[in-house]
């Protein structure tokens, strides 16, 4: 980690000029310029007070930025393909979200995993062909087609099922993660 460009970065960010952070800190300008421009190490007591005076902790200041990931392409997808359904995680490491977003396909007679009680609630968007949701708690299942939604929460084991002939593709998104 680049000690003086941080520094100077989170400077900058507060509105601070090189003496109001001196000040802050007790430091002189003439030091937090070297700093900045790498040209000396601060001690771990000087850096604690200059963390301080820029308004956060230690662990904050060494946390690295990640940029955060927006938009995802095909080759950040996750395939997993299975003999009566393929799951493709579109968005990966969702699990570490608050909701996870699958694209769920089911061949002609395929069944989606089943998914056991949870506390949580599901949405789904079906793309293209017709499936049927089916709760095992419930005599019957519902059907929904192509353009068609639908909306449930998880205090049920339920699953999904293709009984037409053509693929069925769905938009399947679940809060908390559980796939």
């Amino acid at each position: 980690m680049d000690i003086g460009q941080r520094i100077r970065q989170l400077r900058n960010k507060n509105g601070l000029t090189l003496e109001e952070l001196a000040s802050r800190c007790e430091l002189t300008k003439g030091f937090l310029s070297q700093l900045e421009r790498n040209l000396t190490s601060p001690s771990i007591s000087a850096l604690e007070d200059i963390v301080e005076a820029l308004g956060m902790t230690m662990s904050d200041f060494f946390k690295e930025d990640r940029a955060e990931q927006i938009v995802f392409t095909p080759e950040d997808f996750f395939i997993d393909e299975k003999e009566t359904h393929t799951i493709t995680w579109i968005v990966p490491n969702a699990q570490k979200n608050k909701m996870e977003p699958i694209l769920l396909e089911l061949p002609s007679q395929g069944i989606s995993q089943t998914i056991d009680p949870h506390e949580g609630e599901e949405f789904g968007y079906v793309l293209s062909g017709r499936i049927k949701l089916i709760f095992e708690d419930k005599k019957k299942g519902f059907s929904v087609k192509s353009g068609q939604t639908f909306y449930i929460r998880g205090d049920s084991a339920h699953w999904m099922k293709n009984e037409a002939k053509q693929m069925a593709r769905v938009l399947w998104i679940c809060t908390p993660p559980i796939f």
